[in-house]
C-alpha cells in the first residue's frame, strides 16, 4: 500500500474533486477496491466508472485492474502478518479500573512496534541527512503539536544550532525573507485537527524555496502535499492523549540520527553548550559531560 498511497500523495493537489473522494477510499479503505469493480467503486462514491479509471491514469497506472492488483497484493501481505496493532485492537475495548495501566503501556509497546516493523531507514536517513545540510531550521507544531515541537526544537538548537521555533501570530517568519541565500529546512508537525497556520507556514516556506519535512499522519494530510520528505505516524487516537510516546519515539530517533551520522559537530557543540550552561546556570547534582548522551 505505500506505493499506491505515496503515488497519491504526490499528485493529490492535481486530482479533482471528484478523484479526491476516490482517493481517501484508496488510502483507508483499501479493501474496497480489492473486491469491488471500478463501476462499482464509482457508485459507493457517488462518482462513475470512467471517474474511477481517469484516477488510476492520475496516479501513472495503465488501468483501474493494475491498481486492484497493487492493492490486492498489500492487503495479504499485511493480513499475512498480523501484528500488534491487531492484537491492540482486540483488547482495546477491555479496559478497567484494574488494568488500564497495564493497558496503556501495552498499547505504547504495540504501536510503537507497529511503527519499528513499518520503519523506512532509506526515508529516514533523507531526512536525518536534510537537517544535518540546513543552515538554518524552522519548527513548527501549533496547538497540542507545540509540546512535541518545543522539544525538538531545544534539541535541535544544543546538538546543531541554528533552530527556530516558529509559534505563531505571536511571531514572524520574516528571516525567511532576509536569509533566502541560506539552505533552510521547515521541520512542521501537524496532526488532525491541522492548524491553518501551520498548513499557511508550510506552504509560504516552500515557494520561497525551503526544504520540508512532514511529521503528520499520512498521505492526505494537508501539510504532506508540500513534504520533500514525510514521516508518517501511526498512534492511538486521539493522538493528543494517546498517542505522545509514539511521536516522541520518532522524533528521538531524528535526534539520535543526528547525533550518529554527524557525531564530529554535535560533539564540538555539545561541548561549547555545556561550558556555556556552566556560567549561566546554576546547578545541583553531580555533572554530566554531555546531558544529551
Amino acid at each position: 500500500m505505500e506505493q499506491v498511497k505515496e503515488r497519491i500523495r504526490k499528485q493529490f493537489g492535481n486530482l479533482t474533486a471528484s478523484q479526491k473522494i476516490i482517493s481517501k477510499v484508496a488510502v483507508d479503505k483499501p479493501s474496497l477496491i480489492a473486491i469491488h469493480t471500478a463501476k462499482k467503486i464509482g457508485e459507493l462514491t457517488n462518482t462513475s466508472e470512467a471517474t474511477v479509471i481517469r484516477f488510476c491514469h492520475s496516479l501513472g497506472y495503465s488501468g483501474y485492474s493494475e491498481l486492484q492488483d497493487e492493492i490486492k497484493k498489500a492487503l495479504l501481505m499485511v493480513d499475512q502478518r498480523k501484528g500488534p496493532i491487531q492484537k491492540y485492537r482486540a483488547t482495546e475495548d477491555a479496559v478497567t479500573r484494574d488494568n488500564y495501566a497495564h493497558q496503556v503501556i501495552e498499547t505504547d509497546i504495540a504501536f510503537l512496534q507497529h511503527g519499528l516493523e513499518q520503519f523506512d531507514y532509506e526515508l529516514y536517513q533523507q531526512a536525518i541527512d536534510s537537517i544535518i545540510r540546513a543552515n538554518r531550521i524552522v519548527v513548527v507544531g501549533l496547538r497540542w503539536c507545540h509540546i512535541p515541537a518545543k522539544w525538538l526544537f531545544s534539541t535541535l538548537n544544543a546538538i546543531k544550532g541554528n533552530t527556530h521555533l516558529y509559534t505563531g501570530a505571536v511571531d514572524n517568519a520574516d528571516y525567511f525573507l532576509t536569509e533566502r541565500d541560506q539552505e533552510w529546512l521547515v521541520i512542521a508537525i501537524s496532526f488532525p485537527r491541522h492548524p491553518a497556520e501551520t498548513i499557511g507556514l508550510v506552504q509560504s516556506a516552500k515557494s520561497l524555496g525551503a526544504k520540508v519535512l512532514a511529521i503528520t499522519e499520512g498521505e492526505l494530510s494537508p501539510i504532506s502535499q508540500a513534504a520533500d520528505y514525510l514521516l508518517k505516524v501511526t498512534t492511538p487516537q486521539p493522538v493528543a492523549t494517546s498517542g505522545m510516546p509514539t511521536l516522541f519515539s520518532l522524533l528521538n530517533v531524528l535526534i539520535k540520527g543526528v547525533m550518529v551520522h554527524d557525531a564530529a559537530n554535535v560533539q564540538k557543540r555539545l561541548q561549547h553548550y555545556d561550558e556555556i550552561s556552566s556560567k549561566l546556570y546554576s546547578f545541583v547534582g553531580e555533572e554530566d559531560d554531555f546531558p544529551f548522551y
